[in-house]
């Protein structure tokens, strides 16, 4: 690796000695980016701090936030103001040098976000790449920010995508059973009562496999009463999954969109069947109704939230699945017009971070 010269600050090259191996300097790097990610006020600043200080082979460096607060690693000169030069670069957003120590302003989409201050540093490009860095990690952090701030929302709206024919039909249901069969009527009245509550009360971001399945379950049983005989139900889950920890509201949707559109618009009604199995180190659970189907364009329009708002669901839960286990998992729809529809889950068993 070649040696950049000595620049006007006559610090001499980027790396110290210390850092010359490009495998080192790589892994640092990464480091600082991680520790910035939550932003310049995280807990891990000062780790970041550090980290840069090594990078350049500084005295010292500060990292100061909009607030002007920083946080410092290594040592600043105590004859340079740097609380003025931090204000000034706040202020006329320029950089701001006074004998070795340099104020870099951090621009993050087109914005002030804080500055770098580095006293005794390497070169000045070296400098504006290390900037370069930190910006990257604030961008990246509040991209990923909006991401599950986007996340939460879709599942809000998930929560209260209840269809109102749904709704309607079922308390009309319960309220015909309330005098010919009062048991019934008291029975229905509580799925109903537990469905509401599965659906819109606060919920955390994961759940198990066996309460999704509950939730399924109390749902279909109220459709059956509302369809009567044209709604059909087998429900096979095996025991070894029910454990697994997976999304919120995952599978009542896909549950949810089979009865509306592959039972409910066929006169004859049909057959809803919900199978939940273990595969290997993978859990398989699969949706699938005998309705009309679709044509295959159409399911994968859906899956990518360009399909009937009535559907949405779908495309949520593909996108969660996917942010969550990574882009090869997701929803697959098996489907034919004529052939019916099957949708596919295939979630790890065990995966770090997926617990209720």
């Amino acid at each position: 690796m070649s040696v950049p010269a000595e620049d006007e600050l006559g610090r001499g090259p980027l790396w110290s000695r210390r850092l010359r191996d490009p495998a080192g300097i790589l892994e640092l790097a990464r480091h600082v980016s991680d520790d910035l990610a939550d932003g310049l006020s995280a807990p891990r600043t000062r780790a970041a701090a550090r980290g840069i200080r090594r990078l350049l082979a500084a005295d010292g460096v500060g990292l100061a936030d909009l607030s002007a607060g920083m946080v410092v690693a290594g040592t600043l000169p105590r004859d340079v103001d740097t609380a003025a030069m931090i204000e000034e670069v706040l202020h006329t957003e320029n950089r701001c040098r006074r004998a070795e120590v340099v104020a870099e302003p951090l621009i993050v989409h087109d914005e002030l976000a804080g500055v770098l201050v580095v006293a005794g540093t390497a070169r000045v490009t070296a400098l504006r790449e290390v900037a370069h860095l930190i910006v990257a990690a604030l961008e990246r952090g509040l991209l990923e920010e909006s991401a599950e701030q986007a996340a939460e929302a879709e599942l809000r709206a998930l929560r209260a995508e209840i269809s109102p024919h749904f709704v309607y039909n079922a308390l009309t249901v319960i309220a015909g059973l309330v005098r010919p069969d009062p048991a019934r009527s008291r029975e229905l009245l509580l799925d109903f009562a537990d469905y509401i509550r599965y659906s819109l009360a606060s919920h955390g971001e994961y759940t198990t496999v066996a309460d999704e399945f509950h939730a399924i379950e109390t749902y279909l049983a109220l459709q059956r009463a509302v369809l009567s005989e044209r709604l059909r139900v087998q429900i096979r889950v095996a025991p070894e999954v029910l454990a697994v920890s997976i999304p919120y509201l995952v599978l009542q949707p896909i549950v949810e969109n089979a009865v509306r559109h592959g039972v409910e618009r066929q006169p004859s009604g049909g057959t809803v069947q919900v199978l939940g199995e273990a595969e290997g180190a993978d859990c398989v659970i699969s949706v699938e109704d005998d309705g009309s189907g679709m044509d295959p364009a159409k399911a994968r329009a859906l899956l990518a939230g360009d399909g009937e708002s009535t559907s949405m669901g779908l495309a949520n839960v593909d996108r969660r699945l996917r942010n969550v286990y990574g882009p090869w998992f997701g929803l697959v729809v098996e489907t034919a017009e004529g052939a019916g529809t099957r949708v596919i889950v295939r979630v790890p068993r065990f995966q770090p971070g997926v617990m209720p």
